[in-house]
C-alpha cells in the first residue's frame, strides 16, 4: 500500500509517495537523495541514523515516514546557516571529535537534540537532583550520548565538543 506524504527537510517542502512501511530514514536517503543521515544498524541501536522531528532527536531508521506527513525533519547538513558550520559541528572540527565521519552526522543532530534537552531542564538517568537545573558534566553528556556509537572511538572529543558548544 503506498501513501502521499509531505515532509519539510532542512527547509525544503517535498510530496512524495511512499511504500507505507518506509522508514523515514529511507524515505530521506532512497526517495529524496538526503544523504545527511546514515545506516548504520537499522535497529535503532546505533544512532547513526538520528535527526531531529519537530526539533527533537529520534533515530530515523524507526520512524516510519507515513507517521510524519507534514512534519520539519532537520538532518545535520540542514543545521548549517548560510554556509557557515552550526556551533556544534564547528566544535566537532575544532575537537577533533571525528574520524571515519560516518556517524558524525548523527552525533551532531543528537547533540543539538540533548543540549536544548538540558537547556529545557529535561533530567536523564544520571541527573542527582530532579529539582534543580541540569548542570552538563561529562558524566551526563556521555549518558545523554549513549544512543549514538562510534567505532573509531572518538568519544573523549565527542565530549569536549559538546561541553564547549554548551557553553
Amino acid at each position: 500500500m503506498e501513501a502521499t506524504i509531505t515532509l519539510h527537510v532542512d527547509g525544503e517542502k517535498h510530496d512524495l509517495t511512499v511504500d507505507t512501511r518506509t522508514t523515514l530514514l529511507d524515505a530521506l536517503r532512497d526517495r529524496l537523495g538526503v544523504t545527511s543521515p546514515k545506516k548504520g544498524c537499522d535497529h535503532g541501536q546505533c544512532g547513526a541514523c538520528t535527526v531531529l522531528l519537530e526539533g527533537r532527536r529520534v533515530v530515523s531508521c524507526l520512524a516510519l515516514a507515513v507517521a510524519h506527513d507534514g512534519a520539519s525533519v532537520t538532518t545535520a547538513a540542514g543545521l548549517a546557516e548560510e554556509g557557515r558550520l552550526h556551533p556544534v559541528a564547528r566544535a566537532f572540527v575544532d575537537h577533533d571529535g571525528f574520524q571515519c565521519g560516518y556517524c558524525t552526522p548523527g552525533q551532531v543532530c543528537s547533540a543539538v537534540g540533548m543540549l536544548e534537552e538540558a537547556a529545557a531542564d529535561w533530567p536523564s538517568h544520571v541527573t542527582g537532583d530532579l529539582q534543580a537545573p541540569v548542570r552538563l558534566s561529562d558524566e551526563e553528556i556521555r549518558e545523554r550520548m549513549s544512543g549514538n556509537l562510534c567505532r573509531c572511538g572518538a568519544y573523549v572529543n565527542i565530549v569536549a565538543a559538546i561541553r564547549e558548544a554548551a557553553r
